[in-house]
């Protein structure tokens, strides 16, 4: 956990580091992520082992990496608070400079049902949209304090 430390109010981006349009999102984040309010952590890495037991979410094979990315608030606080899927998403949106904060708002009148079922195809489909990746690739020096 004391890589966990350093988060503070800052938002956790758990993703399957072995999928090409998970780490194509995550590139974008590091780059629309000015303000500097994400941490990131592949499901597989030794950082996001305790989150994972925590929730309940076994990291240890690959059938059992959740089909979504994971937002964590609060991380190890006891107000800790994990998002899924488009809730995911839209949090991510809302810390960015805008115009993305108004497109999370906007998002957000679509009710949710609806919104997690478009996800939902999205990440049946994730592997066959971009390629799956046989290892995580490697953050730039600049990018590296911002994985745990």
């Amino acid at each position: 956990m004391k890589e966990m430390d350093g988060i503070g109010d800052r938002l956790l981006v758990v993703f399957d580091g072995h999928c090409g349009l998970c780490n194509g999102w995550v590139r974008w984040l590091l780059c629309h992520d000015t303000q500097d309010r994400l941490r990131f952590a592949a499901f597989d890495s030794p950082s996001a082992a305790d989150l994972l037991a925590r929730q309940g979410i076994a990291s240890t094979e690959a059938e059992s990496v959740p089909a979504t990315i994971l937002v964590v608030r609060n991380v190890g606080g006891p107000a800790e608070q994990v998002l899924v899927r488009s809730d995911a998403v839209l949090a991510l949106l809302a810390e960015l400079r805008p115009p993305w904060p108004a497109v999370a708002a906007a998002f957000r009148w679509i009710p949710q049902p609806l919104r997690d079922q478009g996800y939902r195809l999205v990440a049946r489909w994730r592997y066959r949209i971009r390629e799956r990746l046989e290892s995580c690739p490697i953050p730039t020096n600049d990018e590296r304090e911002r994985f745990l």
